[in-house]
């Protein structure tokens, strides 16, 4: 594809489960590493790509795209062929967006809130209203399975079975059957073993490479 991707990559991060969707897109891209132990992300030559500090990021041609969500969207849409995202009128494509969405405006949210011992903003002024409600609503979606969309699997699983495999490994989220089991599920796939083994092997190499 012309022109090329570059995909702002830091191992055990966020951007893993954008590394495992170019994976499972097979998708060409220049992988630009950064070392966060190293403080890399913080550095001006990669705040002129995300003022944020964060990752992933990735840029296509002239098109320079941050924030996770955003991320997903682009690649999945990008390579229609992979069939990752329904496309515009496909009934299933309201309930993608849904879920590609929601994860970043309710549910960290109010997994970061329990986590810290907060108390949700008042309901009128809170993003997504309360733990419990946003729980449940996860385990609406999940339960029928096997996936996010139904039989249908696409980028917003990538997404989810990332977001919820951390969550539930820090005990942050309730280890429900149906979110261990669909958590498994995708990580299980060819593409996230592979992408795993080698973000471990590059989360050593930074860990060395920052205590020198």
């Amino acid at each position: 594809m012309d022109p090329e991707i570059t995909f702002y990559h830091a191992p055990n991060t966020r951007s893993t489960g954008v590394r495992i969707l170019l994976e499972e897109l097979r998708a060409p891209h220049r992988l630009h590493l950064l070392n966060m132990k190293a403080g890399e992300h913080r550095e001006a030559a990669y705040l002129g790509i995300n003022p944020m500090g964060k990752v992933p990021a990735i840029r296509h041609g002239a098109a320079l795209v941050t924030e996770q969500a955003a991320v997903y969207l682009y690649l999945a849409d990008l390579f229609p062929e992979a069939g990752l995202a329904p496309p515009p009128g496909d009934p299933l494509r309201g309930p993608y967006l849904r879920w590609m969405v929601f994860y970043g405006s309710c549910f960290e949210p109010a997994v970061i809130d329990r986590a810290l011992e907060r108390e949700p903003a008042p309901r009128a002024m809170s993003a997504y209203g309360d733990f419990d409600a946003v729980l449940a609503q996860v385990l609406a979606a999940l339960t029928p399975g096997p996936y996010i969309l139904g039989e249908r699997f696409s980028a917003a699983d990538i997404l989810w079975g990332s977001a919820l495999g951390w969550t539930t490994a820090f005990k942050l989220v309730p280890e429900e059957p149906a979110i261990m089991a669909y958590a498994a599920r995708i990580r299980e796939r060819p593409a996230a073993q592979r992408i795993a083994a080698d973000d471990a092997r590059l989360a050593a190499e930074h860990e060395a490479a920052a205590a020198l």
